[in-house]
């Protein structure tokens, strides 16, 4: 032990700065404890909300895969038409792949129309008496009786 009464002082502040940081390292610790313990909690209750809507969203998938299921059949005449696009865009793709994945220019037929386009014409589109005419036909005029 110190036998100066000047060391003897030195080592009680020493000591009583010690007990101090050590106080506030544990009330740093006790709240940073607290601080994960809510996270945490938080963190449950978001996963149980999130598995709650993915049991939703599960049900509700299986309600409308029953539905699909369960659904008339198309017309035949729908599907031969279905059948016939999805056979134009296999065998179109090809030619417009680079297109579509922005690496090209699209395709042109000798005429300088966009393949794919040149069967459209005089088809029922151009049809309508309102088509291409640039401005829309004016309104009869209303007969007030």
């Amino acid at each position: 032990m110190a036998s100066n009464p000047y060391d003897e002082v030195q080592l009680n502040k020493k000591h009583e700065e010690i007990l101090g940081r050590r106080a506030v390292l544990l009330q740093q610790m006790e709240i940073c404890y607290e601080q994960q313990k809510a996270k945490k909690k938080k963190q449950g209750m978001m996963s149980e909300a999130a598995h709650e809507r993915n049991v939703k969203l599960l049900e509700d998938f299986q309600k409308v895969e029953n539905c699909l299921r369960t659904r008339p059949l198309l017309h035949p005449d729908v599907l031969n038409l279905q059948t016939r696009y999805w056979a134009s865009v296999e065998r179109d793709l090809p030619e417009w792949e680079n297109y579509l994945l922005g690496r090209g220019l699209a395709p042109v037929t000798e005429g300088g129309q966009l393949r794919g386009l040149q069967g459209q014409r005089g088809t029922r589109q151009d049809s309508s008496p309102a088509r291409n005419k640039g401005k829309p036909p004016r309104p009869k005029p209303r007969s007030d009786v």
